[in-house]
């Protein structure tokens, strides 16, 4: 697990940037917070780095926006709308979590039992006038990104 202070906007962008080095098909990224801290503003970055151009829009009313940069497959997803356990098997989302594409899913917990476990998990929260955020692994691969991260921010 690390801990890091993000003083103001361009340091969450900061993050979402690190967060590409190690983006890679098979990965799954779970971004958690409440309302306004910071979810998709961190997963605006990350996509921006990996290449997205044009809009990106809050996958909130659409669920799920798929991208491809440099031949990555990418779905951005947010299931706060989600309320029901079977909302996530009934979606049919499962199968963009094949291996082929990174995941990035804001809400997770909204989606019940049936999404497996992040590699990769990144929790948003006020601090001070700022934001905190704690990054914590989930699988081996995950632990991978997670150091790739840290190592980029440092650099």
């Amino acid at each position: 697990m690390h801990v890091l202070a993000l003083p103001d906007p361009a340091a969450t962008d900061a993050l979402g940037a690190a967060l590409a080095n190690g983006a890679a098909p098979g990965l799954y990224l779970a971004l958690d917070g409440d309302l306004g801290a910071g979810k998709t503003s961190l997963a605006r970055a990350l996509l921006r780095t990996l290449g997205v151009q044009g809009r990106i829009r809050s996958p909130s009313f659409t669920l799920v926006e798929p991208y491809n940069s440099k031949g990555l497959p990418i779905f951005h997803f947010d299931f706060y709308r989600f309320d029901a356990d079977d909302e996530w098997s009934d979606a049919g989302f499962d199968e963009h979590f094949d291996g082929s594409a990174l995941c990035i899913v804001e809400w997770p917990g909204h989606a019940g039992p049936g999404l497996r476990p992040p590699d990769l998990r990144v929790a948003l929260e006020p601090d001070g006038d700022g934001r905190r955020a704690t990054l914590s692994a989930g699988s081996a691969r995950g632990a991978a990104w997670l150091t790739t991260t840290i190592d980029a921010l440092r650099q």
